[in-house]
């Protein structure tokens, strides 16, 4: 957001000649903790987690990156799948909002 904010400001101010972000990004954690599957961990949350995932995603819908560690036990493909349902929307959410925000038309892919 900081830099999508920064370079609009810059194409306004006609200091570049166009805005040089090619897709937007977001990310957010997910992870098991007491069995429970919860998504966006606080520290505490984070700190116990038998499973911690990070899932970073673009706008497009298209994965950047998808890190899973084991920190308690092992997890199944099934509890895979569930955290990456459960990260999914919520980072459309947040790509929305950033959208909402910048309000900017990025150049075709």
């Amino acid at each position: 957001m900081a830099l999508g904010l920064a370079l609009e400001g810059l194409v306004e101010s006609k200091t570049v000649p166009r805005l040089a972000l090619k897709d937007y990004i977001a990310a957010i954690s997910v992870g098991i903790v007491g069995g429970e599957i919860l998504l966006d961990l606080d520290y505490a949350e984070d700190s116990n987690a038998e499973v911690d995932m990070n899932v970073v995603m673009t706008g497009a819908g298209n994965m950047v990156e998808v890190q899973a560690t084991a920190e308690g036990r092992a997890f199944s493909r099934d509890e895979l799948d569930q955290l990456i349902g459960l990260a999914r929307p919520a980072i459309e959410k947040l790509l929305a909002l950033q959208k909402s925000v910048l309000n900017v038309e990025l150049p075709p892919k």
